[in-house]
């Protein structure tokens, strides 16, 4: 697949991280001794989120010159994968690839740093980046750990795999009432809500979840969706998926770090974990489609006052469902010949197409049906041909 069909994707715009390969490193010799950072994680390792957490890690040695590697470990490895929290602030290990929302049952407000407990109506991907690196987010996080929950850990927001499926089961769904007494696999706070509804819930970490399924001991279960669920196994065990679901349609993880540790870092490490695995999504237009800049390639933040490239990275979207629909005021299908244009003009120059795509236009409600149409068509018939 080419550049751009790489970067063509609904919901593209899903605040990606990871960390720059092209930063500038100091020559061997003026390097400090190597650190090997254990980091486990809470994830078997089958899932794609211990894949990312293995791309970081080759990353990261790469941009500190080789002064700091990492020891991704799968769930369990060390501690089972719930108990990381409180295995980095004992320095057990030295750090923790996971998700905030796990911590709800110490105290509730874990579930901000996730995204959000709104749902549709919430935060989307952008909305929580914009709000954890430049509204004040990041050091509310800090201080939700070190005072509320007393860890001696720093917490940086990190990868996403959202919007997630609703997810697995034995029966067909038609209405709420056939939640009712269905043992399922859920977390977060959602799994409060489901409660709610009248499932049965129970929490387990996800390499947990086929084992139980193949038991008999759960009748359904919500991991992540997509090509991570499949990995698993699910649809051998499952015939009926739904998707997307309300529950968490940004899902961002988070890489933890114990404090001592973290402190040893030279300030420049320090900025390369923290500021150097950010990617911007958020470049476009909030009331009009088209190519902000004339650009449809990523590209390096420039700091003027430093008069410097700097390691941000900027993805520019040229289409987003809500200009279309409210600020411009098109139907569905002026909005899929806009579509088209912005695709054939990205495919000449093999720039990045990248387009965002909102639930509510796609969850099939009759009034956004046109639109999740325009979506599957653009998809079907001009992206997966031209792959």
């Amino acid at each position: 697949m080419n550049r751009f069909l790489s970067g063509l994707a609904a919901l593209a715009v899903s605040a990606t991280i990871s960390l720059p390969v092209h930063a500038q490193t100091q020559p061997a010799s003026a390097q400090a001794p190597t650190k090997t950072l254990k980091i486990q994680t809470s994830w078997p390792a089958s899932s794609q989120a211990y894949d990312q957490m293995q791309a970081f890690g080759k990353r990261l040695e790469v941009v500190t010159g080789g002064r700091i590697k990492m020891e991704a470990l799968p769930g369990g490895q060390i501690v089972p994968p719930f108990e990381v929290l409180d295995a980095t602030h004992k320095k057990v290990i030295d750090g923790a690839h996971t998700w905030p929302g796990y911590w709800v049952g110490r105290n509730k407000a874990a579930i901000l740093f996730t995204g959000g407990p709104a749902g549709p109506w919430g935060m989307d991907h952008i909305d929580f980046m914009s709000w954890m690196w430049h509204g004040g987010g990041f050091d509310m996080m800090q201080k939700f750990y070190r005072e509320t929950l007393k860890m001696n850990v720093i917490s940086i927001p990190m990868h996403t795999q959202s919007p997630q499926a609703l997810g697995w089961f034995k029966k067909k769904i038609d209405n709420v009432q056939d939640f009712k007494g269905m043992r399922c696999r859920e977390t977060g706070i959602a799994q409060e809500v489901f409660n709610e509804m009248g499932m049965r819930t129970v929490n387990m970490p996800g390499g947990e979840i086929m084992p139980a399924a193949e038991r008999g001991v759960i009748d359904c279960a919500e991991w992540v969706g997509g090509i991570d669920d499949l990995k698993f196994g699910f649809h051998t065990i499952w015939k009926w998926h739904y998707a997307p679901s309300l529950h968490e349609p940004v899902s961002i993880g988070e890489l933890m770090i114990n404090l001592d540790v973290w402190n040893g870092f030279a300030p420049a490490d320090q900025e390369l974990i923290k500021a150097g695995i950010e990617k911007d999504f958020s470049m476009g237009y909030g009331n009009i489609n088209g190519f902000r800049a004339s650009v449809c390639s990523s590209f390096r933040w420039f700091n003027l006052v430093q008069n410097e490239s700097t390691p941000l990275l900027i993805f520019p979207f040229c289409f987003m469902d809500a200009n279309a629909y409210y600020a411009q005021k098109q139907t569905a299908q002026q909005a899929f010949t806009e579509l088209m244009q912005f695709y054939h003009s990205v495919k000449k120059v093999n720039g990045m197409m990248i387009t965002i795509w909102h639930n509510n236009f796609l969850a099939g409600e009759k009034i956004f049906q046109p639109w999740k149409n325009v979506y599957e068509l653009f998809l079907k018939e001009e992206v997966y041909w031209d792959s």
